[in-house]
């Protein structure tokens, strides 16, 4: 196993046997397989990680799904319920460009418009036919005021995704994890319909067809054994390697919050989440970025970069992490600071990533110019460590 572990360090993709061998015994390859993740991070990405400056606009919080670890999600009338109007979007991007902000992320609720018939009413009052339409709304509105749109809201057919893209310079939505295990009963996804392994993949999968650049990403903590999170890895480097689309994939670990079933439930310590990051910079192909909240590894910007990072995602100078409200952003000088000790330089970014934008099969002719004029702002901006 160490001789794979070597070779990956040098840019030879582990097999799924052996990502799978290798994790069974991790704790006894721990230091070699952080040393052969940190050696592919530089290789591929040098030793500059980077960040999205961001608005969090949440339309709503309202969901069909009830994952047991979640406090984001509301039904109408229980309290904290909300749908943003259309004046509140646009003082928010307003805001948010005022303050260098080059990304609006749209995030909400999976199928509320299935779920609820007053989120129906709601819509039609806004002058909204259904959640896509208010998105695109939405996106024309931050592209109009300089800000690259992302979306990630929950399960889209193909043709929502094919208008999305059309305003939206990338979308997302998180695997979270490939074992439908977690679906059955007593465990955290079992009444979430939508958080069903066959059809995330499927979503992951129809973006690849439409040529459309892509986040996803694994959620660790909820229940899943190590082989769990590999099987999850390797399911979303093959759809990648069919499509060449997702653009980044982020590890994201479970925090506990108060009144939800999952809240004694134990989180993932930093030893487990830095093997999970390290062997998915070892799994994942050179031209997919690695990412991982701060906010939610919080004084640990060291061990992330120690474990092969080369992200920190989306971070806003105006709105909290409406889905871990508990956990702020770091200060990003302070994350600078940080990056600087550990031998890095810290730099904004798109939420379209370079690569993806001289190939005219993965971004819409029309957004080709508002996303030019984004990257060249962002190239002028400095972060002081």
């Amino acid at each position: 196993m160490l001789r794979a572990i070597e070779r990956a360090a040098l840019g030879e993709p582990l097999s799924d046997e052996n990502a799978r061998t290798i994790v069974d015994s991790a704790d006894v390859f721990a230091d070699a397989i952080a040393e052969a993740a940190r050696a592919s991070r530089d290789r591929s990405f040098g030793r500059v990680v980077t960040y999205s400056p961001k608005v969090f606009l949440p339309l709503t919080n309202l969901c069909r799904n009830r994952c047991d670890y979640c406090s984001f999600r509301r039904s109408p009338g229980e309290a904290g319920d909300w749908t943003m109007t259309p004046p509140e979007v646009s003082a928010q991007i307003n805001r948010a460009r005022d303050l260098g902000c080059a990304e609006a992320l749209f995030c909400l609720g999976d199928k509320p418009e299935k779920a609820f018939s007053t989120y129906r009413r709601k819509l039609a009052s806004l002058g909204h036919s259904s959640t896509v339409d208010y998105l695109d709304w939405g996106a024309r509105t931050a592209l109009a005021r300089g800000l690259l749109p992302h979306t990630n809201a929950g399960l889209l057919t193909d043709s929502e995704m094919l208008r999305l893209r059309e305003v939206n310079v990338s979308l997302g939505l998180m695997l979270e994890s490939s074992s439908p295990r977690l679906c059955e009963p007593g465990m955290p996804h079992h009444r979430a319909p939508d958080k069903r392994p066959d059809r995330r993949l499927a979503m992951i999968e129809g973006a690849g067809r439409l040529r459309i650049p892509f986040t996803t990403g694994i959620l660790m903590g909820i229940g899943e054994t190590r082989r769990e999170r590999i099987d999850s890895l390797l399911a979303i480097r093959a759809l990648h390697r069919a499509f060449r689309h997702i653009q980044e994939v982020i590890v994201q670990p479970f925090r506990a919050v108060p009144g939800v079933p999952m809240h004694r439930a134990p989180e993932p310590d930093d030893v487990e989440v830095m093997l999970t990051i390290a062997m998915a910079r070892l799994i994942l192909d050179d031209d997919v970025s690695l990412q991982a909240p701060p906010n939610l590894n919080p004084d640990a910007t060291g061990k992330l970069l120690g474990a092969g990072l080369n992200d920190f995602g989306g971070i806003s100078p105006l709105t909290p992490d409406y889905i871990n409200p508990r956990h702020p952003w770091p200060h990003i000088d302070v994350l600078a600071e940080g990056c600087a000790r550990a031998g890095f330089t810290l730099r904004p970014r798109a939420s379209i990533y370079d690569r993806f934008v001289d190939r005219d099969e993965f971004l819409d002719p029309s957004l080709r110019v508002p996303t030019r004029a984004v990257q060249a702002r962002l190239a002028t901006a400095s972060v002081a460590p």
